[in-house]
């Protein structure tokens, strides 16, 4: 291990140079907490000899007993490392999580890899692997690809995070999800695998998650969480239904009730204005203070008229001044 490397400077320290990166980070990791169990294999995984047990610790490395792993999170700097990952889950049909930093360390990804249900590693291929290059063949002895520690921080962060919310079952996981310091820019996209796949494993897996839409009567271009989404809001609609059917307001102190537009209501309604207006009548709550004389009001009657009206022998020059002096 050398401590020149950026990425290891968050969990190696100076009294660790000389251990292998698995033994230093493993011993790191217990320190900060000794409650996680952890199985450090220190071993190149892209070399024969060791895919076997390699594809062993996937399959019955859960945390009960002969269980498979939940999920593999993919951390290597090489596509080697992250073809032999790739070859291992589309065996097994394991879901993973490969992350990745740019050459420049100025864009980082992470990538949900779920067996048939969404690209592999494979289905598309950076350049290098396309093309069938020796990546070791690519770099020049002591070089290495630019490294920022807060761009493998934000990495970390992202893969982490999805990796809660697919292990816990909550919010949305994103299936591809990118970011670009130059610009701060986030990108998130849906991919589909490639029928065409070199990986024969990775066609299996397609068949028979094409065969199980078909069995739900579902879209074969269906996404890759469809039944999650179906039983998310079908949990959605029954909440909504069940709030609609609960009274609003249970408690009702003051004994009030709601009644419809019906011919009753109006009826009621016009009993009471009908009562209102016979002075004669009482009404529980109500009490007459006064009455008014209607003819007072009867623009008809002679004597309304001469109580509001007069007439004057002013000139108009007279009202004028009279009008500006209110």
């Amino acid at each position: 291990m050398k401590l020149s490397l950026t990425r290891q400077k968050t969990y190696c320290q100076p009294h660790q140079s000389g251990l292998s990166k698995v033994a230093a980070a493993a011993s790191t990791l217990s320190f900060i907490n000794p409650d996680v169990q952890i199985e450090a294999h220190n071993y190149n995984i892209t070399l024969v000899e060791n895919f076997d047990h390699f594809l062993n610790r996937l399959e019955h490395g859960g945390l009960k007993d002969d269980n498979p792993v939940d999920l593999v999170l993919s951390c290597v700097d090489n596509f080697e490392a992250r073809m032999t990952i790739n070859k291992a889950c589309n065996l097994l049909g394991q879901v993973w999580y490969e992350s990745g930093v740019s050459e420049d360390a100025v864009s980082c990804h992470i990538q949900l890899m779920y067996p048939g249900r969404t690209p592999c590693f494979e289905c598309l291929p950076p350049l290098i692997v396309a093309s069938g290059l020796d990546e070791k063949t690519l770099k020049r002895e002591g070089v290495c690809a630019a490294s920022l520690p807060t761009t493998m921080a934000l990495v970390s962060s992202l893969l982490v995070q999805n990796t809660l919310k697919y292990l816990l079952k909550f919010g949305e996981v994103s299936s591809y999800l990118g970011y670009g310091a130059a610009k701060d820019s986030f990108y998130r996209v849906e991919l589909k695998a490639n029928p065409d796949c070199a990986d024969s494993w990775c066609n299996v897996r397609q068949i028979q998650w094409r065969n199980h839409l078909q069995q739900l009567n579902l879209p074969i271009d269906s996404p890759w969480n469809i039944e999650e989404r179906l039983k998310a809001q079908q949990i959605k609609n029954e909440k909504l239904k069940e709030a609609l059917s609960k009274s609003k307001h249970e408690e009702n102190d003051f004994g009030i009730e709601l009644e419809s537009e019906s011919s009753s209501f109006t009826e009621s309604t016009c009993n009471i204005k009908h009562d209102l207006s016979n002075s004669n009548s009482e009404i529980v709550g109500v009490k007459t203070l006064y009455t008014v004389d209607n003819k007072k009001f009867d623009s008809n009657s002679q004597e309304t008229s001469d109580s509001f009206i007069s007439q004057t022998n002013d000139s108009l020059e007279s009202l004028m001044a009279k009008m500006k002096n209110l």
